[in-house]
């Protein structure tokens, strides 16, 4: 089982122009569909007043098969407009954008709809009747603008279906038998210019609102964005400040206990001085505590702080292995446990003082916890990584444990051998081993033992005995 080695940690990642667009999107697609039931009213209270006002006045029944499709067009877009709403009002940008993909014709047909309104009437109605029929139509364009324009895409569609269809009502009136009144190029060209003219600033302010609208929410995203990292910041913060007066707090605890045991042995050695052979040994205990856990200290602050220097060379494991059995037999022997080794010759490109620290660590955790039995440090040769094992018949570690004990401090009271303990030797193991990137695994099984282990890349290896630089 892999052991997760760091601590949490939540880091704000700034989102990316695809997810900014996709959400920009979504929003504007919101506020289309939003003012589409306006337009949908507007455009339901109009139809009837140009039946009104083109009746006998045009071929009705082209101006009622012209009524009743564009009002079943709209029937269309009312049923559509509750689709959004029952099924996509609550949906993220993709899923917007791909109704509106999916409807975005409806906008073209309507516009091709109040277009139609020209063919109808210019050249066939009286001239004050197309000159309502030309306001209607105008209004529709404006309606336009403030209703369809926080989508840009559909904003263009419409109004080019709407512009272009006028424009072919006007050049049909040309050619249209039926026309009558006094039609002349002149006058026909002037409205075509000013159509023209009429679309091109049409284009251009919805062009103008939609960047107003687009800004807007690309400001609200950006403001959001900004909370999140500032929330996340300040959790940060105030875990690193509890993690910060836990540490402080512990390392005051431990250091307490072995200062105050000094201070009573140094009164019983003034008071008794023929006893100095008696307690001479118990303060070079107490000193040595002192000691270790000041190195932890130094170790920790080091590591954490980015200023802990790698110095990789080539490394004899058997070497190493000896060196580090010749520092801990004596432990061993005092606890009559076994400390045994295995490997094989073997050459690594590593840093032997981490190495020895991490490995050192573990094989110092392991006889603390053990009264019976032994220890056994090994090396296994894998096809893709080193594997260094320090298993022990000890007291083993609960399943509830297992991620805990890497953490600062952090002891299981009803260990036998954590009186002594700082808690700090596999808090080390964990960030020597983080720092070099290596794996930490531990498999252990409460009052049966623990085996852990440390990965390091196969291609770390060295083939045969290779000269160590100077």
């Amino acid at each position: 089982m892999l052991v997760d080695t760091q601590p949490a940690t939540y880091q704000h990642v700034p989102a990316t122009a695809e997810v900014r667009d996709q959400w920009v999107n979504s929003r504007l697609i919101g506020v289309l569909m939003e003012n589409l039931l306006t337009s949908l009213g507007s455009a339901a209270l109009t139809v009837p007043l140009v039946v009104y006002l083109l009746w006998d006045e045009v071929n009705n029944y082209m101006l009622v098969t012209w009524a009743v499709l564009l009002l079943s067009m709209i029937a269309f877009r009312y049923r559509m407009l509750g689709i959004y709403r029952l099924r996509y009002d609550s949906q993220e940008g993709p899923q917007r954008m791909e109704f509106i993909r999916r409807y975005q014709w409806t906008w073209a047909v309507i516009g091709v709809g109040w277009g139609c309104v020209v063919w109808l009437s210019y050249g066939h109605a009286s001239i004050g009747v197309q000159f309502i029929c030309g306001v209607l139509v105008l209004g529709q364009g404006l309606i336009t603008l403030v209703s369809f324009s926080s989508y840009l895409p559909v904003f263009r569609l419409h109004v080019h279906s709407l512009a272009s269809t006028v424009a072919l009502g006007l050049l049909f009136s040309f050619v249209d038998p039926t026309s009558r009144g006094p039609l002349t190029v002149q006058a026909t060209l002037s409205l075509l210019a000013l159509l023209v003219i009429f679309w091109w600033l049409l284009l251009l302010a919805g062009r103008r609102m939609y960047q107003v609208h687009r800004s807007s929410f690309e400001l609200q995203f950006s403001n959001q964005e900004l909370i999140d990292s500032l929330t996340q910041q300040t959790r940060a913060s105030l875990r690193a400040v509890a993690t910060k007066n836990r540490f402080l707090a512990s390392a005051a605890h431990d250091l307490r206990q072995p200062v105050h045991a000094l201070s009573l042995y140094a009164d019983w050695l003034a008071s008794e001085p023929d006893m100095a052979r008696e307690i001479s040994p118990r303060i070079l205990q107490s000193t040595r505590a002192i000691n270790e856990l000041f190195d932890s200290l130094f170790d920790l602050t080091r590591i954490d702080a980015g200023n802990y220097k790698v110095r990789l060379q080539h490394v004899d494991v058997e070497q190493l292995f000896a060196d580090i059995t010749l520092q801990f037999a004596p432990v061993a022997t005092g606890k009559s446990l076994t400390l045994r080794t295995h490997t094989r010759p073997s050459h690594i490109w590593a840093d032997p003082v981490v190495l020895r620290r991490i490995l050192g660590n573990l094989l110092s955790n392991a006889l603390r916890h053990t009264t019976k039995g032994g220890v056994l440090l090994g090396l296994r040769h894998r096809e893709d990584m080193l594997v260094f094992e320090v298993w022990d018949t000890g007291v083993g570690i609960a399943r509830e444990h297992q991620q805990a004990i890497f953490q600062e401090f952090f002891r299981i009271s009803q260990h036998h051998g954590t009186e002594d303990s700082l808690g700090l030797g596999l808090t080390i193991v964990s960030k020597l081993a983080t720092m070099m990137g290596y794996q930490l695994a531990l498999s252990s099984e409460a009052n049966r033992g623990s085996v852990f282990r440390v990965m390091i890349p196969s291609y770390t290896q060295q083939q045969g005995v290779p000269d160590v630089p100077t």
